[in-house]
């Protein structure tokens, strides 16, 4: 079995902040495939799919963003997952808004979820689906960055978030039913229609 997970922190209050866009990802392809959330056992909500004949399972870690490898290790230990069936969603302030990247591995780049993921599994070498939120409404400090994508999108950004998010999910069908070579080949390049 095949495994995509979201990151995000739960609750209302979260829901349109920036540092969600792995939940809204996730939402958005269960929402497609007609696959509904449910509790896990463990710390988290899980939703259960079959594209073809490849079933895989989403998966929305309720440990809030900086401990969302806590739940990630739960999961794939009890379900025997290895890291390459794995592909995380995440945003990425180091990106420019509406820009995707697909990665086979590497550091957390300074976010939290992945850190946590790289510390709970003792392993960079996971697969990971990057969603740009660097825009013009970015501060220039880092000290700044938290409250930054803790904040909700912009008005004006929101045609770009949501082009962005229908080619994550586009982007996850393929790492599920092609894998993530093809996913990488098509997917990450800068294409000027990505951010317009």
């Amino acid at each position: 079995m095949q495994l995509l997970v979201g990151l995000g922190n739960p609750g209302y209050e979260y829901s349109k902040t920036r540092h969600n866009l792995g939940f809204m990802v996730i939402d958005k392809l269960a929402q497609f495939l007609k696959a509904e959330f449910k509790p896990g056992k463990g710390q988290f909500w899980i939703a259960r799919a079959k594209i073809e004949d490849n079933e895989f399972a989403m998966l929305k870690p309720t440990t809030y963003m900086n401990n969302s490898g806590i739940a990630i290790k739960n999961f794939i230990e009890q379900y025997g997952i290895g890291l390459e069936e794995m592909l995380v969603i995440c945003d990425d302030f180091q990106l420019p808004l509406g820009v995707i990247r697909i990665r086979r591995g590497g550091s957390d780049g300074g976010h939290k979820g992945l850190g946590s993921i790289i510390y709970s599994l003792g392993s960079e070498q996971f697969p990971r689906l990057r969603c740009g939120i660097a825009s013009e409404f970015m501060p220039d400090s880092k000290t700044e960055s938290s409250d930054f994508v803790l904040s909700n999108f912009e008005e004006k950004e929101l045609p770009v978030v949501e082009k962005m998010i229908l080619r994550a999910k586009d982007a996850c069908i393929t790492f599920i039913t092609e894998g993530i070579e093809k996913t990488m080949n098509k997917f990450n390049y800068f294409n000027k229609d990505e951010i317009n």
